[in-house]
């Protein structure tokens, strides 16, 4: 059997960064993008020869495009496709510039249109894969001065229950997880600030870890999850609960 090939964005830090070494431990080569060189070169070296990285800046979406087709060239199929890549760019509506708004949507939102085009025709050819899609708790409570992030996140949901029914009978499966606030490099300043604050507000009284979105995704990655697909999977320690039926 081939080995299973797995496309996960933002690999280089923080929640991507795990879900890469958690696939790579379940062997599954993992090809991981970044925006820099120095992305590219860590995540080749946590990977090292159990996947490879590439470059990829989101906010053009013409080298995205051609970058992924060039991928899909190489190695034919991507059996597996995370898309956690995300940037917060924040500010209130009435001050927000408006490339604010549209580097958030376009990195967020728009790239996973043109990755899933260009990626999902190989694997209903095979009758197989998987998309997990990282979203956020925010785009069920909202936030202040982020309703380009939230917005962003909001759409990932439509889109992703959407192509869910889309591709259900072709064995693939589409799901969402959505974090609450997981302790990254990029968060931990933030959160140390308002620890208390927050931590009132989520009933098991802790932070999240990439760990712990990491093992839903590697989950929703396996055959073990080949009849859930068009889900929202929440991981914020009972902050928020989706009572929707």
């Amino acid at each position: 059997m081939k080995k299973k090939i797995a496309l996960v964005t933002g690999a280089n830090k923080g929640i991507g960064k795990k879900i890469s070494i958690e696939l790579m431990n379940s062997g599954i080569y993992v090809i991981g993008t970044a925006t820099t060189e120095v992305g590219i070169n860590n995540i080749k070296k946590k990977l090292k020869n159990q996947g490879t990285s590439i470059l990829i800046n989101f906010i053009d979406i013409s080298i995205t495009k051609k970058t992924i087709k060039k991928l899909i060239n190489k190695y034919k199929t991507i059996d597996i496709f995370v898309h956690n890549a995300g940037i917060i760019n924040d500010n209130l509506l009435i001050t927000m510039p408006d490339i604010k708004w549209n580097h958030v949507i376009d990195v967020n939102l728009s790239s996973i249109f043109y990755i899933t085009k260009i990626i999902i025709p190989a694997m209903i050819k095979q009758k197989y894969g998987r998309i997990i899609v990282i979203s956020s708790i925010i785009s069920c409570i909202g936030q202040k001065g982020q309703t380009n992030y939230a917005a962003s996140k909001s759409g990932l949901i439509g889109f992703s229950k959407s192509l869910a029914l889309e591709v259900a009978s072709r064995g693939i499966t589409v799901n969402l997880v959505s974090p609450g606030y997981i302790l990254t490099d990029m968060t931990r300043k933030i959160l140390s600030s308002k620890k208390k604050e927050i931590l009132n507000k989520i009933p098991m009284e802790r932070f999240g870890t990439p760990q712990d979105v990491a093992n839903v995704v590697s989950f929703l990655s396996s055959k073990q999850s080949s009849y859930i697909t068009g889900q929202n999977i929440h991981v914020n320690g009972g902050m928020y609960v989706d009572l929707a039926t």
